[in-house]
């Protein structure tokens, strides 16, 4: 089962991210996702940081940012049946001028339903609102009340009650790891030692959120020129060392 959460500002995930694209005036064809990620994630951080439950929608969202980051930060790139390039970024944009275009037509449609509600029916006021008064007089509705009905009643609450009961319940875990905090470790235990293993990370903290921080901190360490990559024994093993800051300024 699906719900909607409204924020102050934005209604669901596409309408931030179509927020950050209009702010900076940035080309929605060609989104810089470094940024438009960090942005997401901040504003993510804000949110729990004022003890508001971000919904899965908004969870999802900065997952598949963080896929599209690790995609377009690895060297191989994803080639389609043809053999062109793939963009990781196609899905994301597709997806994001689909509700830019749809968000056009709700607030057209928002705008006719707002100058109807401005116009008055025509038609004799006083006898509809007699009608309408007539209508909520309690007396006359205490005259058809039964048995029946009020068990009619109960079992509508009851059955409400036991539907909200059941609902699921989002619980959002906030992990103690950052790429920043990450990239500061793995080049702390470089000072300590002049190569590492990618298995030896894996064991010193040995759960599946530390590993895939780790993972992404090395990749952005190798794009910032920081490390460098080894092939290690083992399958899907590497070595990583710190490169040294005479070779980073030639």
């Amino acid at each position: 089962m699906s719900f909607e959460i409204k924020l102050p500002l934005f209604e669901g995930p596409f309408d931030l991210l179509l927020f950050f694209i209009q702010r900076d005036e940035l080309d929605i064809n060609d989104i810089p996702i470094n940024k438009i990620t960090k942005d997401f994630l901040d504003y993510l951080h804000h949110l729990e940081q004022l003890n508001v439950e971000v919904a899965s929608e908004f969870i999802l969202v900065a997952a598949t940012l963080m896929r599209i980051k690790v995609k377009m930060l690895l060297p191989r790139p994803v080639l389609d049946e043809e053999g062109n390039e793939v963009d990781p970024r196609d899905e994301l944009v597709r997806h994001l001028l689909e509700y830019k275009k749809y968000k056009s037509v709700v607030e057209s449609l928002a705008q006719m339903e707002n100058d109807r509600m401005q116009m008055e029916s025509r038609g004799n006021v006083l006898r509809e609102l007699k009608k309408l008064s007539e209508g909520n007089n309690v007396e006359s509705e205490m005259q058809d009340l039964d048995l029946y009905k009020l068990l009619k009643v109960f079992q509508k609450v009851v059955s409400r009650y036991e539907v909200e009961q059941n609902k699921p319940k989002h619980e959002v875990i906030q992990y103690p790891y950052t790429i920043s905090s990450q990239r500061d470790f793995i080049m702390a235990k470089l000072s300590e030692t002049p190569r590492i293993s990618f298995v030896e990370l894996i064991q010193l903290e040995p759960n599946k959120i530390a590993v895939i921080f780790n993972f992404l901190s090395i990749l952005d360490l190798l794009q910032m020129r920081e490390i460098t990559m080894h092939l290690g024994e083992g399958f899907n093993n590497f070595w990583i060392e710190k490169v040294e800051e005479e070779l980073v300024e030639k």
